[in-house]
């Protein structure tokens, strides 16, 4: 981006923004110094160099300063910001990949129990569907109905059964409606249930 003068403008980048949000910081963690015609004067060249180094400098350490000091310290010594980026990628898009496996497996692996509120089962597995989400796997609203309404604990079996046949799609929070008035009705009868053997 050239000013009115033709003078290379370089923009400014905010503290804390990503690379997607700042374009600024694209060229130095990607590339490296280009190469320069032969032909090009020598003065040129030397101003061309000085002001790459001295940007990449500057994104290097943007990216340092948002490390913890821990991890500034291994880092702090890497040459290029383009080194340096490539070292974090190496390092966390691989913890990315495992983390994808552990939200998955522990969303697998959620089983409901009897002797717990359901509604408060179905929270805890929204909390996990919503950790899905975030780690940029994708799960319809349908599907997300039919792992609720499959993984609720056995003493739901028939409500289960009668949900499972409900011919009329319905959203997360439809479901959850239905699952908060079983949860009432159910709490109700064993009260009732509970008054009449002190009667008799």
């Amino acid at each position: 981006m050239a000013n009115e003068s033709g003078n290379q403008v370089v923009p400014m980048v905010t503290a804390n923004a990503s690379t997607s949000r700042t374009p600024a910081l694209a060229p130095f963690i990607k590339e490296d110094v280009h190469d320069l015609p032969d032909k090009t004067p020598e003065n040129e060249r030397f101003t061309v160099i000085e002001t790459w180094k001295h940007y990449d400098f500057l994104c290097k350490n943007y990216i340092l300063s948002d490390l913890e000091d821990s991890l500034y310290n291994v880092y702090s010594n890497v040459e290029t910001s383009k080194e340096l980026w490539t070292a974090l990628e190496k390092k966390y898009k691989t913890e990315d990949a495992g983390m994808k496996k552990f939200v998955a497996a522990k969303f697998l692996d959620y089983k409901m129990i009897d002797n717990k509120s359901v509604i408060i089962q179905v929270q805890e597995l929204q909390v996990i569907i919503h950790d899905l989400l975030a780690e940029g796997l994708v799960i319809n609203e349908a599907f997300q109905v039919a792992i609720i309404i499959e993984k609720l604990p056995p003493l739901w079996k028939e409500f289960k059964n009668y949900l499972k046949h409900e011919r009329k799609e319905m959203s997360v929070e439809d479901l959850i409606v239905r699952l908060r008035i079983e949860e009432d009705n159910k709490a109700a009868e064993r009260r009732g249930r509970g008054n009449s053997t002190i009667i008799r």
